[in-house]
């Protein structure tokens, strides 16, 4: 498997990128919802933390996911599809980086705003992105629950194109980003 993109298919690094971050976000919400479940105390602190660390890590990877899209310019040649179609692709991908951008940023802003730290794994703590603020922290907790569902529709919505490429176009648009994917032979 190549490393970078080809015309035929995404290269490894990309599809690792994208897949991780996938099962990243949904481990994310899983963590998040069993937080809520809990009462206050240590178990909760621990679960938030790792909600945390996760969130971090998210972008971190789509961060350097940005990075090597711009780097790589080597993209799969799009499938045959109208102009309306590819610039909606364009535009749900570029909602997608936003979105994935936006909610970690949001959560850490979120922390920084309840006097919380964050940490990568207890490995180093961020600095704060902003000073304590009650009012400023609940505003932020709407936020990033929003962005959560704003990801979440866009995702999915997202992976239905991708679907309906594979299954009623029958092209190779899903195909070529599939862990052990590539174009199909002949």
């Amino acid at each position: 498997m190549q490393l970078r993109n080809t015309t035929d298919t995404y290269g490894a690094l990309a599809k690792f990128l994208h897949w991780t971050i996938v099962v990243l976000i949904i481990a994310q919400y899983f963590v998040a919802e069993a937080a809520d479940e809990l009462p206050d105390g240590i178990e909760k602190l621990s679960l938030l933390t790792r909600h945390k660390s996760l969130g971090m890590l998210v972008l971190i990877l789509a961060v350097v996911r940005i990075g090597w899209k711009l780097a790589n310019r080597g993209t799969p040649a799009p499938v045959s599809m109208p102009a309306w179609q590819r610039k909606a692709a364009a535009a749900s991908h570029g909602l997608l980086y936003l979105l994935i951008l936006l909610q970690p940023l949001s959560g850490w802003a979120m922390s920084s705003a309840a006097n919380y730290p964050v940490t990568l794994f207890g490995w180093f703590q961020f600095p704060a992105l902003v000073a304590p603020n009650h009012d400023l922290h609940e505003g932020l907790e709407e936020l990033h629950e929003v962005l959560f569902y704003a990801l979440a529709v866009v995702a999915l919505l997202h992976a239905a194109a991708a679907v309906y490429h594979h299954a009623w176009m029958k092209d190779d648009t899903l195909r070529r980003m599939l862990p052990f994917g590539g174009r199909r032979a002949g």
